[in-house]
């Protein structure tokens, strides 16, 4: 596993239970003929996204970004 440092959010922290539930119904919908590979990983994806964006607003209110990048600044 590559210990460098994960890039700039929007995505859940990697030990959400929320990125589980998502990961674990993509694998549930692949599975059961619900969706393809491919909708069960962009279905994932865009959920993934929207989740991390959202834990986002909650750890920086008004923020643009988040996490230690330069660009960190607050909403005009």
């Amino acid at each position: 596993m590559n210990d460098s440092p994960m890039p700039s959010p929007p995505f859940p922290s990697p030990d959400s239970t929320v990125l589980r539930v998502i990961v674990g119904n993509a694998i549930a919908s692949v599975e059961t003929g619900e969706a393809t590979v491919h909708e069960a990983i962009l279905n994932a994806a865009v959920h993934g996204w929207y989740e991390g964006h959202i834990q986002g607003e909650d750890n920086c209110p008004g923020c643009d970004f988040r996490g230690q990048l330069p660009k960190n600044s607050n909403r005009g």
